[in-house]
C-alpha cells in the first residue's frame, strides 16, 4: 500500500480547524480515473480559505487543500492519458471538496487534466497556476474586447498578489502600459521589475470615491480584489473600455451607478477559471507556454516545502504574500 505526505485539515469537536502534515494512503483518495504523482502545487487565496474551514470553499473534512497540481500520470483507467505523461490540473473541484495538490498524490476525473505544453516545465506551470491562468483569462478578455496598447494605460488592482503580479507581467509583455495599484508601496521596485510603468497606492485610487463618475484615465483594468476598488476602476475607465473582475478579497459588494455603462459604454467582464471549458483552457495554456511565456517567473516566486505551507496560509490571509508561492512536493 502506497503511503504519502499530505497537508490534512481536520475539524475539531469545538468546530475549530487544525492543519498538519500527515501520512495518507492511496485508499484515502476519492474515486477517479486518473492517479497523479504531484511534483508541484502553489498557494492561492482560495487554498487558505479551504484550509481554515470556509464553508463557501470546502465542506467535507478531513480534507487536503490545493486547487493546483502539476505532476506525472501514474495510471489512467480510461486511456485519456498514459503512464508517465506530464499534466496540469487547475480548477474544477480540486482542493475544494476533492483532495488537492497539497498532497503527494491526487486522484481525479481525467477530464480535469491538461497535457503540459512543451514550452513549460512542471515547475513553471505551477508558478503560473490558477492565479496566473486567471490573469491570462483577464488579459485575453481585454484583448478580445478590442483593448490594444495604443488605447492607453491598463490599471491592475491588487497588483502584488498572485493574479495581479502575473497580470502586470503579461500585460507588459503584450506591450501595454500598466498602472499597478497596491497597498504595499514598498514593493514598487518589484512591480516595476515585472513591467509596471507606474505604481499608485490604494488611497490614490480611492480618491473622490463618492462621485458616480471620474476622469477617464484607463483604457481598461484588471481588478483582482473587488469592492470599492472595482467600483473606482469602472468609474475611471474611458469610453469603450473594459474592466475584468475575478476577485473579492476586498469585498463581494459592488456599489456603482449605471453611468459608466450607459454614458461611456464601459464593459464589465466576469472572469472564471474554475469551470473554464476545455477548448479555451487548452488554448490559453498553449499561449502561456509560447507567445505569452514570461521570463520573469523566478522573480515573482518563493519556493516552499510542504512543512512550510501552514505558515504561508496564515500569511496570505493577512495580506503578507507578494507574487507567487510555489510548493515543491
Amino acid at each position: 500500500m502506497t503511503s504519502f505526505n499530505a497537508l490534512l485539515v481536520e475539524k475539531q469537536e469545538d468546530k475549530s480547524f487544525t492543519r498538519s502534515v500527515t501520512q495518507r494512503s492511496l485508499e484515502d483518495l476519492p474515486e477517479g480515473a486518473l492517479l497523479i504523482k504531484v511534483h508541484y502545487s502553489s498557494l492561492n487565496y482560495k487554498d487558505a480559505l479551504s484550509a481554515t474551514g470556509n464553508p463557501g470553499v470546502s465542506r467535507n473534512f478531513p480534507h487536503t487543500p490545493g486547487i493546483d497540481a502539476a505532476g506525472v500520470v501514474v495510471s489512467c483507467d480510461d486511456d485519456r492519458f498514459s503512464e508517465g505523461d506530464e499534466v496540469i490540473v487547475t480548477g474544477y473541484d480540486l482542493g475544494m471538496n476533492t483532495a488537492g495538490g497539497f498532497g503527494e498524490y491526487i486522484r481525479i476525473p481525467s477530464e480535469w487534466a491538461v497535457p503540459k505544453p512543451d514550452g513549460l516545465t512542471l515547475r513553471e506551470s505551477m508558478v503560473i497556476g490558477t492565479a496566473g491562468f486567471t490573469a491570462g483569462l483577464s488579459v485575453q478578455g481585454l484583448v478580445e474586447h478590442g483593448i490594444t496598447p495604443d488605447k492607453g494605460d491598463i490599471l491592475v488592482t491588487g497588483a502584488t498578489g498572485g493574479v495581479g503580479s502575473v497580470a502586470v507581467a503579461l500585460l507588459a509583455k503584450a506591450g501595454f502600459s500598466v498602472v499597478a495599484c497596491t497597498g504595499k508601496k514598498e514593493h514598487e521596485s518589484f512591480l516595476k521589475n515585472l513591467g509596471a510603468s507606474k505604481v499608485i497606492t490604494r488611497d490614490e485610487l480611492l480618491e473622490s470615491k463618492e462621485r458616480p463618475m471620474l476622469k477617464e484615465q484607463y483604457a481598461g483594468a484588471v481588478d483582482t480584489v473587488g469592492g470599492e476598488y472595482l467600483a473606482q476602476a469602472i468609474k475611471s475607465t474611458q469610453y469603450g473600455g473594459s474592466v475584468t473582475c475575478c476577485g473579492l478579497t476586498a469585498s463581494a459588494d459592488l456599489n456603482v451607478s449605471v453611468f459608466p455603462f450607459i454614458l461611456r459604454g464601459v464593459s464589465l467582464l466576469g472572469i472564471d477559471s474554475v469551470q473554464c471549458p476545455m477548448p479555451p483552457r487548452l488554448k490559453l495554456w498553449d499561449k502561456l507556454a509560447s507567445e505569452w511565456k514570461l521570463e520573469c517567473l523566478d522573480d515573482l516566486t518563493e519556493e516552499v516545502s510542504l512543512g512550510d505551507v501552514s505558515q504561508k496560509i496564515d500569511a496570505i490571509l493577512k495580506g503578507q504574500i507578494s507574487g507567487r508561492t510555489l510548493l515543491k512536493l
